[in-house]
């Protein structure tokens, strides 16, 4: 077997499409995820059963399926009830739900490392209730969650090769549809595995340097 540059130096312009797609997908996918879960665990805490019960099925559910068979459901099946929507759209939205599940224990967590003090103290100085969250505990809860929020990003970053299965152009895909055209595998394979390290190993040495700093 010998290493073909000019392969490497036809894919390129497919690789960095891929890539745009990827980085796509990632941003808006994690966008959903880290918003969507906040609203899951500000939900988790109403003192609400009927509002509680629902979401605590639903994340469950979705947590404890398969994304890919999240993908096929939302692709194939929900177009057959009439709610369409493009494949990375489908794809965002199915990182995003699936992620959101993970996200919103993160932020439980993050709330209830809040000191009981903190509560008290703004019970004590009659804050309104939606004052005391978005001023004294979310801020607090947010700077303990940043790191396990970025990895959940790596995470997403290393699952969005499956949204080739519903269409999506990304990274894998754009090396997949290349190499069965051009019958070379080799190298586009080897170009997206070593973009995969590229993006995921500053990113990950970021989620450390952050989890440091703010432990600090």
């Amino acid at each position: 077997m010998t290493w073909d540059w000019g392969a490497v130096r036809d894919f390129m312009p497919f690789f960095w499409d891929g890539l745009l797609v990827t980085l796509q997908a990632l941003a808006l996918g994690s966008l959903i995820s880290f918003t969507l879960g906040l609203v899951w665990a500000l939900l988790m805490r109403t003192p609400t059963r009927w509002v509680r019960w629902p979401v605590g099925v639903v994340t469950e559910f979705v947590r404890d399926t398969p994304l890919l068979v999240q993908l096929f459901f939302l692709f194939y099946v929900l177009p057959e009830w009439g709610v369409a929507a493009s494949a990375l759209t489908t794809g965002v939205i199915a990182i995003g739900l699936h992620y959101s599940t993970y996200t919103m224990q993160v932020y439980r967590a993050g709330i209830e490392a809040v000191p009981p003090g903190q509560w008290e103290a703004a019970t004590a100085l009659s804050l309104p209730l939606r004052r005391t969250w978005t001023s004294v505990v979310l801020p607090q809860a947010v700077r303990r969650v940043v790191p396990a929020l970025g990895n959940y990003v790596v995470a997403m970053l290393k699952d969005t090769p499956l949204l080739m299965t519903i269409t999506v152009l990304e990274m894998l895909g754009e090396a997949r549809l290349y190499s069965q055209e051009h019958f070379q595998f080799t190298e586009p394979l080897t170009v997206i595995g070593v973009a995969f390290i590229v993006i995921s190993f500053p990113a990950s040495l970021l989620v450390r340097t952050l989890e440091r700093r703010l432990a600090s």
